[in-house]
C-alpha cells in the first residue's frame, strides 16, 4: 500500500496496490496490522456504507463529538466521489481549513481522516456507493456537523455539486463559527 499525506497532513490518502491479470484483479485493501504501523493506531468498530442514485449527491459536513468521536477510512465501491476533510481541532494551526481527494472504485485509493475533523462528499457519478469504516460507534445524541458550504472553511466544491440534494439535516447545519469547540488540538 501507498500513503499520501494531504494539505491536512493528518488526513491521509491510501492506494491499495492491485495485481491484475487476464481475469480481473486482486487487491488487499485492507490490514490492522498495517495501518496501525503505518498510518494511526486505532481499531474499527461499525462499517457504514451509502448509495447516492444521482451525481451531484452532496453528504456532510459530519462529525461526531466526544466520547463518541469518529475517525473515518473511506472508500468509494462504485462510482467515484469528491471526499472533503476539515480540520474542526480548535487551536490547530489549520484550524477551520479542508482538503480534498478524489476516490474511485477503479483506483481503489480510500481516505483516512481522523478524529476531530469534518467529513463529507461530492458524487461524480450516478449510483456511486461509499462505504467507510469508524472507530466509534453511531450515537445520534453526538451527531453534528458544520454547514457544506461555509464561506469561512470555503470548500471549493466540483462544479456538478447540486445544493438541492442536501439532506433537510445537512440543510440545517451551523456556520463554522457558530461550532463550539468540541475537538482540541493535541499537537
Amino acid at each position: 500500500m501507498e500513503l499520501r499525506s494531504l494539505a491536512l497532513p493528518e488526513v491521509i490518502e491510501v492506494s491499495p496496490k492491485k495485481f491484475g491479470d487476464e481475469r480481473g484483479y486482486f487487491s488487499e485493501i485492507f490490514r490492522q496490522d498495517w495501518f496501525c504501523k503505518n498510518v494511526a493506531e486505532v481499531d474499527f468498530v461499525q462499517e457504514n456504507q451509502s448509495l447516492s442514485a444521482k451525481n451531484g449527491t452532496i453528504r456532510g459536513l459530519h462529525f461526531q463529538t466526544d466520547p463518541f468521536a469518529q475517525g473515518k477510512l473511506v472508500r468509494c465501491l462504485a462510482g467515484a466521489i469528491f471526499d472533503v476533510a476539515v480540520d474542526l481541532r480548535a487551536g490547530s494551526p489549520r484550524y477551520g481549513q479542508w482538503t480534498a481527494v478524489e476516490l474511485t472504485a477503479e483506483k481503489g485509493n480510500q481516505l483516512w481522516i481522523p478524529a476531530g475533523f469534518g467529513h463529507g462528499f461530492c458524487t461524480l457519478l450516478p449510483d456511486t456507493i461509499v462505504c467507510y469504516k469508524v472507530t466509534a460507534y453511531y450515537s445520534p445524541e453526538h451527531d453534528s456537523g458544520v454547514a457544506w458550504d461555509d464561506k469561512d472553511i470555503a470548500v471549493v466544491w466540483p462544479e456538478v455539486a447540486d445544493a438541492s440534494s442536501l439532506s433537510a439535516k445537512d440543510q440545517a447545519q451551523p456556520r463554522f463559527a457558530d461550532l463550539p469547540a468540541y475537538s482540541h488540538y493535541e499537537g
